[in-house]
């Protein structure tokens, strides 16, 4: 899997530039502010449909621009593709593959994987969950189309239940539609469990190995999935696990109300990550963080290569 040629128009700083691709190896180099991340994350972007840096597609458009495209010619599983996704300020973005709209970007993960390694992946140890669990999404998203979807529709059930909860003193009648939301949050939180269990399950023992060679063989790395307390087995049954997210909403129900806040679900998930039985995040010192994170990052781009027959577009900032 490669990409061969890059063109990149209003997308950050970028005017309009057009690159080719070595089909080995690349170095980009170049002063500082100058666009060479911006560029990797167009890479990405390609590949998901998602910014491992914006919050939002328009913070992707160049400032003086209304819209921004951005369009690789890339071989993978021995086909040529070309890809295209063009954004707009006040309207929907648009992809194609091969001139074939793409509804979602399930079809942009099915000709390209990549993975992102930057100085921001320090964060993957030293921060809160949040990291873990967007490291998480981001590589699930190109690998497991239904996970993408699940993913998707969780946000839109936890952003309309967290609307309920807010406005359910000034709106008392919208409590009597909390019952479905919570239903179908327990059964798409179920999905996102399964997936998750299983990746890091892998990921472990990928890691594993990759920080034992990194450490010259004097530091053991180890990954535990961090999930709601009722699922006592994440890669149980979908129906056990809805079950169990549905005895922990019923625990939490009056703390809900309360505080106005969504406190039941698997937007609290997390990775434990111990170096030498210890925890990484408070005890590890700054190159043994480095050495964590990157081992993440290779133990990712062997789950990719076993799924999808060969390695992703590997991407160091």
């Amino acid at each position: 899997m490669r990409i061969d040629k890059l063109t990149l128009d209003g997308w950050r700083n970028y005017r309009r530039q057009t690159l080719d691709f070595d089909g080995s190896c690349n170095v980009i180099y170049g002063e500082n502010a100058q666009g060479k991340t911006n560029l990797l994350e167009a890479v990405v972007y390609l590949s998901c449909g998602k910014s491992p840096r914006a919050h939002g597609d328009r913070e992707l458009i160049g400032f003086d621009r209304q819209e921004a495209s951005v369009t690789a010619q890339l071989l993978s599983r021995e086909r040529v593709f070309t890809t295209n996704i063009q954004l707009f300020r006040g309207r929907r973005r648009k992809m194609t593959v091969n001139g074939v709209p793409a509804k979602t970007s399930a079809a942009l993960s099915d000709v390209l994987h990549t993975v992102f390694f930057c100085p921001e992946d320090l964060f993957l140890i030293r921060a809160g969950a949040a990291e873990r669990r967007r490291f998480m999404d981001l590589s699930l998203c190109q690998l497991r189309p239904r996970y993408a979807e699940a993913l998707a529709e969780y946000g839109r059930l936890y952003d309309h239940k967290t609307r309920i909860l807010r406005d359910s003193d000034e709106y008392p009648q919208l409590l009597d539609t909390l019952p479905d939301f919570n239903h179908r949050l327990c059964q798409v939180g179920a999905v996102l469990i399964s997936y998750r269990a299983r990746y890091v399950q892998a990921l472990a023992v990928h890691a594993r190995r990759a920080h034992w060679e990194c450490s010259g063989e004097r530091e053991e790395l180890a990954l535990s999935y961090q999930t709601v307390k009722t699922v006592e087995d994440p890669l149980g049954p979908a129906a056990d696990i809805a079950a169990a997210l549905a005895e922990h909403q019923a625990q939490h129900h009056q703390a809900e109300l309360a505080s106005r806040l969504c406190l039941s679900g698997p937007h609290k998930d997390d990775i434990a990550v111990t170096v030498n039985g210890l925890e990484a995040r408070h005890f590890c010192s700054q190159g043994q963080v480095r050495t964590a994170a990157l081992s993440l990052k290779l133990a990712d781009r062997e789950i990719h290569k076993n799924a999808i027959g060969e390695y992703p577009v590997m991407l160091l900032d």
